[in-house]
């Protein structure tokens, strides 16, 4: 079974174009009524499922979820991937950052799409589209983001929130009165408020660690005193790029030491709930048949591998997949379909089996997250 790529739901490339329009008055996909000021909040790896057992821990976040405040995260379900989605309203097929670990076609070489930039990666041309925040600038529209600092010069940063100003904050109180301090500060503007902290505390301690609900409770708190703050022309979005699910040691399924998998493959990227496995420029497609076949008969019971032409007929990467960035993608993708993540033995690097929190594919743990308005943006009856 493949899994569905159109959900019927609103995804995360509805959420910023959508606030720039209600800013206009203009008609948005998320029927968003016209405001003066919008802000969005991104609560890195909240997912639906996660938010609902731990409701009593979320009370402010809790009561505005229904079934119609749902949003589908793009896939693969992991950061790089998701953030530029949500930041230039487009798919990964368009923005062309497609995974945690990517092919660098030019350089032959895979890449971290959050740490790995360098000169050989250039920000502005390597993530394609044109973000919201320019689009907004162009109209006169101001762009504020809010984060830690530690993001600032990032290369990803510049590549996908360019357009926009940036203000840090150290503590997540601390960034919730720099939104605040951003709104009041601007006649018409957009502000995006980023909160790695529940993500953190997923890979280090998984999801349904103490840790995870201390940082879901402190996101909570600082927002039941931020909405009331809100102005009558102001709307307030809540979202994630993904959700989490908790894979145990006992659940890593470990390659690399059998030939037959690997054979002729010569870079392994993506992450470890989505492998994307790149072959070697001479293989033949014969020889690529056979690879695809063994690792069909190794892993389709628990995950759904996939050729590189076959995801993109399905819409995995979106309804359009520029020739550019179509060789960024795995020539095979292995998606697991259960709560497993998959390591090579050979990487020099093993630090990543110390994750319990993971995500990448297309469980409804990882996929489904929420999409919740307060304010002027709030739904009737909620």
């Amino acid at each position: 079974m493949l899994p569905a790529t159109k959900s019927g739901r609103p995804s995360l490339a509805d959420v910023l174009p959508s606030c720039l329009a209600a800013i206009f008055g203009e008609p948005n996909s998320l029927a968003l009524p016209p405001v003066d000021r919008a802000v969005v909040l991104l609560v890195d790896g909240l997912g639906v499922s996660a938010l609902r057992a731990r409701a009593g821990h979320a009370r402010t976040l809790a009561r505005a979820l229904t079934k119609a405040s749902v949003a589908t995260a793009g896939f693969p379900t992991t950061t790089a991937a998701n953030l530029a989605t949500l930041t230039t309203g487009e798919p990964p097929g368009i923005h062309g950052l497609v995974g945690y670990t990517v092919l660098d076609p030019a350089h032959d070489r895979i890449v971290n799409q959050l740490t790995g930039w360098d000169d050989r990666l250039d920000p502005a041309t390597w993530q394609r589209a044109t973000t919201v925040f320019e689009r907004a600038s162009d109209r006169g529209v101001t762009g504020v983001v809010v984060a830690q600092e530690r993001y600032r010069h990032s290369g990803f940063t510049h590549a996908v929130l360019r357009g926009a100003r940036y203000v840090s904050g150290k503590s997540i109180a601390d960034r919730f009165a720099a939104a605040r301090q951003a709104l009041d500060d601007v006649r018409q503007g957009i502000v995006y408020l980023y909160i790695p902290e529940l993500d953190q505390a997923a890979h280090a301690h998984g999801c349904e660690s103490q840790k995870w609900r201390d940082a879901l409770e402190a996101v909570d708190s600082e927002l039941s005193r931020f909405v009331p703050l809100l102005g009558e022309r102001e709307g307030m979005l809540v979202t994630a790029d993904h959700g989490v699910i908790d894979v145990p040691e006992t659940s890593h399924v470990l390659f690399g030491d059998d030939p037959a998998l690997v054979d002729g493959i010569r870079f392994v990227a993506g992450e470890p709930r989505c492998l994307q496995l790149h072959f070697e420029p001479d293989a033949g497609t014969r020889f690529r048949d056979n690879i695809l076949d063994r690792w069909k008969a190794a892993e389709s019971g628990r995950s759904l591998v996939l050729t590189r032409e076959e995801a993109i007929v399905q819409g995995w990467f979106g309804p359009t997949v520029d020739p550019a960035v179509a060789p960024r993608i795995g020539d095979i993708l292995v998606a697991a379909r259960r709560a497993i993540a998959y390591y090579d033995v050979r990487a020099e690097n093993q630090t990543g089996r110390n994750m319990i929190g993971q995500h990448g594919s297309f469980s409804p743990e990882e996929s489904a997250v929420p999409l919740l308005r307060f304010g002027a943006f709030r739904l009737p009856g909620n």
